[in-house]
């Protein structure tokens, strides 16, 4: 733990390695095992989507959007019972072209799930240039 700032920063927990590789395989079943039933989950500027069900249902829509994702880890912070991380996201479109973007997510987890899925990523141009 740094003693200045509170915080352990250390490598990437495998579940969350684990979360990131079912993302970017477009697997939303596994995406959504890390979740609590109850669980909040909001994507950038979009509207909250609440309980892991309709979270799913969410996140696999959004699949449909693009061809494919890759998610790059840079930094991941354990502080109590979140788990922050860093990276950037490269979206793939029907087009074939590209996007990639920075990123931040915040994982506030209750009994080792995930009770509040924040992403923090302008991906606003994903749709605006084909």
């Amino acid at each position: 733990m740094d003693n200045h700032t509170g915080y352990n920063r250390m490598t990437t927990p495998t579940w969350v390695t684990t979360l990131f590789h079912a993302l970017d395989a477009f697997d939303a079943d596994t995406f959504a095992s890390f979740l609590t039933d109850e669980a909040s989950f909001v994507f950038g500027n979009a509207e909250p989507v609440r309980g892991k069900l309709a979270i799913r249902t969410v996140v696999a829509g959004f699949f449909t959007s693009i061809s494919a994702i890759r998610h790059d880890l840079l930094e991941t912070w354990t502080i109590s019972q979140e788990v922050i991380c860093r990276g950037a996201v490269t979206y793939t479109r029907h087009s074939g072209s590209q996007l990639r973007v920075p990123f931040a997510n915040i994982f506030k987890l209750r009994n080792g799930l995930i009770q509040d899925y924040l992403i923090y990523v302008d991906n606003s141009q994903l749709y605006t240039q084909q």
